[in-house]
């Protein structure tokens, strides 16, 4: 089953949304990356196999194309679909962002906190609720993942197909509870293990632990929430989670380069800081 695509922005910097309502009983098929492509996975969960590897998506992940590569996409974890928005770099930009080819090949990442808080400002973006244009926010978050990538390679792990299950469904009860206090024997007991047996399982096949996972996804909704600027930022930290507003901003400083509050701003057109920021990744 063909995904269904909405060509965003054309030209040099692409923007494609993506959203696949395939399932478990559809047969999956091979097909190809036509660019270089970071895609932000925003919902949803799937797998993929390229180039003799396999990893498995959750909200969050990048995966990440090299053009000509083949590529084979999974929907057995359930129902329910996923959605991606995909940036489509044409040759000269992705030289600009002084990559060597090999990172090109990296096949996917897990969610990183410096990317989800931008993939989430450009889903915003891309859904007009910031005064931003794609191209600023989808040249923020490229010149973001040639910064960070190089320092982060997922190597696939084998893991059985019973505990990737377990693994896919785990975050996605995180996902659902990241508001709430949330700690490894919760989220543990919600897909019955052991706590020892589903941590190893679930770092293995989502390449980070429940508690980043957790943290990233507070980190989504955090910037999810200041890109519509109808919250304050300690508003905005307790409803995504953080009981501790110090803590909020520090994690979040850390993750996207800039405060909350400079965040917040930049969402509503701000553009000095969005510039320093590009210039900051390149």
């Amino acid at each position: 089953m063909k995904p269904t695509t909405t060509a965003l922005r054309r030209g040099p910097l692409a923007v494609t949304d993506y959203r696949c309502t395939a399932g478990p009983a559809d047969a999956p098929y091979p097909e190809l990356h036509g660019a270089h492509t970071i895609s932000y996975v925003r919902r949803g969960s799937f797998g993929i196999e390229s180039r003799g590897k396999s990893y498995d998506l959750v909200a969050g992940s990048v995966l990440v194309g090299h053009p000509g590569d083949e590529y084979t996409c999974r929907h057995d974890h359930a129902a329910g679909g996923d959605e991606c928005l995909a940036f489509a770099l044409a040759p000269e930009v992705a030289e600009t962002l002084g990559v060597r080819s090999e990172i090109w090949r990296t096949g996917a990442l897990p969610p990183l906190p410096e990317l989800v808080v931008l993939g989430e400002l450009a889903q915003a973006t891309a859904e007009q609720r910031t005064d931003l244009g794609l191209d600023e926010v989808g040249l923020w978050f490229t010149a973001r993942f040639a910064k960070v990538v190089a320092g982060v390679r997922r190597a696939a792990a084998a893991v059985r197909e019973a505990d990737r299950r377990r693994a896919i469904e785990a975050a996605r009860w995180i996902d659902a509870h990241a508001h709430r206090d949330v700690d490894l024997e919760s989220a543990a007991r919600a897909v019955a293990l052991s706590p020892f047996h589903f941590l190893r399982i679930f770092s293995r096949a989502l390449g980070v632990t429940p508690h980043q996972y957790l943290v990233r996804a507070r980190l989504r909704r955090a910037a999810r929430m200041l890109s519509d600027g109808e919250r304050s930022v300690t508003d905005v930290a307790l409803e995504v989670g953080f009981a501790d507003l110090s803590n909020f901003v520090r994690t979040f400083h850390r993750a996207a380069g800039v405060s909350p509050g400079r965040f917040q701003r930049a969402a509503k057109g701000e553009r000095k800081i969005l510039q320093d920021r590009i210039a900051a990744g390149l």
